[in-house]
């Protein structure tokens, strides 16, 4: 028997994007009658030829994928990495026949569950007791498998206080905590997990990725895990598939796709990092939103005795006063450095925008690859606070020795950390 379960052969996925035309300022009568009877004809032969229907004048191919190739074997938690519309959805949503591909083939080799929405096959009416049971079967399951794995199920999840809810009364979290628990307890040959781990708490966090681990590695199946979070994909993948504008961009150990995940600055031309579809793991208040984030006086590339410069644009929804700015730097691998607040010194008025510049001197940091993020709010971690808006992963920056180093920092390894302390004080006494 193969050791492969998963075998994807030049995968591709096209979706086709209409647009609306130029408008010229006036138009006659015969115009516009003329460009909606060409779009009806147009949808008229599409919809009897079964084809995808396109709302606009101008039609657009889109590649979702492009040629994707790979192989998983049995007992393998492969990680699947990439920035927003890399197409990493797009990809389990095919290994779990809920689309097909346009052009390749995909081979699986036992039973799939697929974690990849929120909630999804759940009745908002029906209680999590009853839900338990329907998704179960939308999953699968027979009856008699729920019945076995119900106690360890609603344990898992920890809503036994509210199995008689209906679910539409749970939170998130109470949402992904059933839904997790109900695949994870479907035994499948192959798990497919998509960034459902953010909407729960540490503590469930902790003990999803302990039962992913189990399911791997006790039980011998096989995980496709979708994350943002770097640390997660570090703890539990040894190998991970980075993708880039639908393509492989690199299939290797979990530490190398990582490194380049977050060195790989998506710039515009003018050196901007555009945030404002940036994804939110944790939302703010929406009072303001930071738009914009640049490098100052530097590429992203600093030495261990040179300031760390950034600024960023803020936009305000309501009227402010006295904004902070909070950042973070983490390592490459997700993990945070430090983090530091500003004084409270912004005032802003209603679709206001400001520049915010910031300024991290003196910050020690040995040679390595980092990135921040970026809050902004009222009050810090003395006071009561709250926060506007959150960017969790932006401006990836280097810390590189200093040129004409003579050793010191240039021999310095990951193992010793991310900090560089202050020379320490040596005494010689007697013995």
């Amino acid at each position: 028997m193969s050791d492969v379960v998963i075998s994807v052969e030049n995968l591709s996925k096209r979706y086709l994007v209409g647009h609306e035309g130029p408008r010229e300022s006036y138009q006659s009568l015969r115009d516009t009658l003329a460009r909606h009877g060409k779009n009806f004809a147009r949808k008229t032969m599409d919809m009897a030829r079964g084809r995808q229907i396109i709302q606009g004048d101008i039609v657009e191919e889109f590649w979702a994928l492009k040629d994707v190739s790979f192989e998983v074997k049995r007992g393998e938690v492969l990680g699947i990495i990439g920035r927003n519309g890399a197409g990493k959805s797009t990809l389990l949503k095919i290994l779990s026949r809920i689309t097909e591909p346009s052009s390749g083939r995909v081979e699986l080799d036992g039973r799939v569950a697929s974690l990849l929405e929120v909630g999804t096959g759940f009745h908002p009416e029906l209680t999590g007791r009853e839900n338990i049971f329907l998704n179960g079967a939308i999953l699968g399951m027979a009856r008699s498998e729920i019945k076995r794995k119900f106690d360890e199920i609603v344990d898992f999840a920890g809503v036994e206080k509210f199995l008689d809810t209906p679910v539409k009364r749970y939170s998130s979290g109470m949402y992904v905590r059933l839904a997790f628990a109900v695949a994870a307890h479907l035994e499948p040959e192959i798990l497919v997990v998509d960034e459902v781990l953010a909407v729960g708490d540490l503590e469930f966090q902790k003990k999803c990725l302990g039962k992913m681990q189990d399911v791997a590695t006790k039980e011998g199946r096989t995980v496709l895990f979708v994350s943002h979070n770097m640390a997660a994909i570090l703890q539990l993948t040894n190998s991970s598939l980075l993708l880039k504008c639908g393509t492989i961009d690199l299939v290797g150990p979990s530490e190398a796709c990582v490194e380049r995940y977050n060195n790989s600055s998506e710039l515009s031309v003018n050196g901007e990092f555009d945030l404002r579809k940036a994804k939110r793991v944790y939302a703010g208040t929406g009072d303001a939103k930071i738009v914009y984030a640049r490098y100052d006086g530097h590429y992203g590339i600093i030495h261990p005795s040179q300031a760390w410069d950034f600024s960023f644009d803020v936009e305000a929804a309501a009227d402010i006063r006295r904004m902070r700015t909070s950042m973070t730097i983490f390592r490459s691998d997700g993990n945070p450095v430090g983090s530091g607040f500003s004084p409270d010194d912004i005032d802003l008025c209603a679709g206001e925008v400001k520049t915010v510049k910031i300024s991290l001197k003196n910050h020690s940091l040995a040679p390595g690859h980092y990135y921040c993020g970026i809050a902004i709010g009222i009050g810090n971690h003395k006071t009561a606070h709250k926060d506007f808006d959150v960017i969790m992963q932006t401006l990836p920056f280097e810390v590189r020795p200093e040129e004409g180093c003579d050793g010191g920092l240039s021999q310095w390894t990951s193992g010793w950390g991310a900090i560089v302390f202050d020379q320490l004080e040596q005494k010689i006494g007697k013995s």
